[in-house]
């Protein structure tokens, strides 16, 4: 078991903190085999930190801003010596700074350094379970092996072009529910018969466009870019050489890789500005569906809207649960997906414990609370609501990465 399925013994920092070229200074090439922060130090190396946190940190611009005492207004001459200057008044409030304003401020970039300076490689399982579909496969039997496995996709190889093409995901699945489904009445032959190859060939109608991948020696900055810049939820790591797939990292994994080793970073101050004064999160144009809604309205707003989960909410408009993509794939494990006239409510209460269920935060939380909820909780996205339930915002994976890395990069992915 890799540290990523460990429990999370390192927490997001409190304070600032830093780190020395004698703790941390490992050998580049080695694979880490002990992933905590604790057990690193006991073995006294930390596996691939030696270019975030070498002998010089000089190129990370990591000191804390810290405003001058005349930006306060005070006039500090003509003052006798032996007289204290005097404290700013504490009724007075410090300016207001927007997200804009955090992102100036002098160690802002430390995240973003990190990733660069860390490749896709140092986030890879030590050991890890990868399934592959040859495309010739009845797309029935590919959604039941998902399910199996605990999956939400898988890579596509063809035989005939002896190269990977594609990933199935649970989008696939949404999709042929979505184009075939007719009534409860009716079978869904097109599940039962088509295979892999015959399904892209229907929706892609000949666009077929290229495998998005990333190669183990690019950084995980570039891994955070094509992740939220093409909108996927999956990226194969594939060999230089070979082109065999290594392993898929996911907005999930990456997070965790930085929220177990940014402990050992210097704090930015940005992180303990709550969600609501940073505006990180999606807060207009809610994508949500009624608990009484059927499931075959949920699978219009997922097409239409191209959203990953679904805040449920009641006829009061509070939210009572969370209707997501991987909910979807369970149908087929049930054998239930030619009943779409189910309520998403009656789904929620069929679906196993082990699915994610909703959890929330509240707009007065500060930004790391949020970073350390997601993480240790495992989930994908924060529902922002108030404190009678109702609906604010939503707070994903891909806003988090967005924030900590493209940010202080000067890139906005998710608006491209």
């Amino acid at each position: 078991m890799d540290f990523l399925e460990q429990g999370d013994s390192a927490s997001w920092p409190s304070s600032a903190m830093t780190t020395s070229s004698e703790r941390i200074h490992g050998k580049r090439g080695a694979k880490a085999s002990k992933w905590t922060r604790q057990e690193a130090m006991e073995e006294g190396e930390l596996p691939g930190l030696g270019e975030a946190a070498g002998s010089s940190t000089d190129h990370l611009d990591l000191g804390l801003g810290i405003p001058a005492i005349a930006a306060w207004g005070y006039e500090l001459e003509g003052l006798e010596e032996e007289r204290p200057a005097p404290c700013p008044c504490p009724q007075a409030p410090l300016p207001w700074l927007s997200w804009d304003d955090e992102l100036q401020k002098p160690g802002a970039q430390v995240y973003m350094h990190f990733m660069q300076e860390h490749t896709c490689y140092d986030a890879m399982a030590t050991s890890s379970k990868l399934v592959i579909f040859d495309t010739t496969l009845e797309i029935k039997k590919a959604f039941l092996a998902l399910v199996a496995n605990g999956l939400r996709a898988a890579p596509l190889w063809d035989s005939k072009k002896q190269s990977f093409v594609g990933m199935l995901t649970i989008t696939d699945f949404i999709l042929v529910l979505h184009r075939y489904y007719r009534s409860p009445l009716v079978q869904i032959f097109e599940i039962e018969e088509h295979k892999i190859e015959t399904w892209r060939e229907i929706y892609l109608q000949g666009c077929f466009k290229p495998l998005v991948s990333i190669s183990p020696n690019d950084s995980l900055f570039e891994a955070v870019y094509a992740l939220i810049k093409n909108r996927i939820h999956r990226l194969p790591v594939l060999d230089p050489v070979s082109g065999a797939v290594l392993h898929i990292l996911t907005h999930k994994r990456l997070l965790k890789f930085l929220h177990i080793f940014g402990a050992l970073l210097p704090q930015p101050s940005f992180l303990s500005r709550t969600i609501q004064d940073l505006g990180i999160g999606t807060f207009r144009d809610l994508a949500v569906v009624l608990e009484t809604a059927p499931i075959l309205t949920a699978l219009d707003i997922f097409v239409d809207r191209r959203v990953s989960a679904l805040p449920v909410v009641n006829e009061s408009g509070q939210v009572v649960g969370l209707y997501s993509r991987f909910d979807v794939i369970h149908l087929a494990a049930q054998k239930t997906y030619n009943r779409l006239d189910m309520s998403v409510g009656e789904a929620l209460r069929q679906r196993t414990l082990s699915l994610e269920g909703v959890l929330s935060c509240q707009p007065h939380e500060s930004f790391g609370e949020i970073i350390d909820r997601i993480a240790r909780e495992q989930v994908h996205r924060l529902v922002l609501v108030d404190e009678t339930q109702h609906l604010l915002g939503v707070v994903s994976l891909s806003d988090i990465l967005q924030a900590l890395v493209l940010s202080p990069a000067g890139i906005d992915a998710l608006g491209a």
